[in-house]
């Protein structure tokens, strides 16, 4: 029992510094203001569900298309990449783009699908690697916005964060803030590691 607790107390105490490590790198580059962030070449904006599972439209996707919205129409960004994932029958791309074109007014020829961002830090690698962009301005909510710019520095993007407006919904907000925790984790241990994503 007590090398139980001794396990117990390890991985908290892990679960902890991993976490205080992720904000103390990435401290003062993420925004909430759109007067306050200074202007990128471009946006990259991390994919999520356009639906919830009751087929309304997924809050958290809206929000993230509001942000984006908000940095073209202040000239906080020329370009935007929408990344993630696009498989048989689902399409986050298509859907933000759409978004953002009929629903935002952003001009469709400005917006870039990358079909294959299938995870945080696929769409990071991405960004840089096959888009050639090292001047960003990553845009999710502020909870994944601290790993994202985490996976950022370790790629040595000059990336930014705005985060758009979180949700209230109680069993959605407590579900992703602590799931987040743990992807801290396994972000610092991909780090130490040196693992990428399939």
């Amino acid at each position: 029992m007590k090398t139980f607790f001794s396990l117990v107390e390890i991985g908290v105490l892990l679960v902890l510094l991993a976490n205080i490590w992720v904000f103390s790198v990435i401290n003062g580059r993420t925004y909430t203001k759109i007067s306050k962030i200074p202007p990128r070449e471009t946006a990259l904006v991390l994919g999520t569900s356009p639906k919830m599972r009751s087929g309304a439209g997924n809050p958290y996707f809206i929000k993230r298309m509001d942000a984006t919205a908000l940095l073209f129409h202040h000239g906080k960004v020329k370009k935007i990449i929408v990344s993630g994932e696009k498989s048989k029958g689902y399409d986050e791309p298509a859907a933000m783009k759409r978004f953002l074109v009929y629903e935002e007014g952003v001009p469709e020829n400005i917006i870039i699908e990358d079909p294959k961002g299938f995870n945080t830090q696929k769409s990071i690698i991405r960004c840089k690697e096959v888009y050639k962009i090292n001047d960003v301005i990553i845009v999710s909510q502020g909870f994944h916005n601290l790993r994202a710019l985490f996976f950022a520095r370790n790629n040595d993007l000059n990336a930014l964060g705005f985060d758009a407006q979180d949700v209230s919904l109680p069993e959605s907000y407590y579900r992703n803030q602590s799931r987040e925790v743990l992807a801290r984790v396994l972000a610092v241990l991909y780090y130490v590691l040196g693992i990428s994503p399939d």
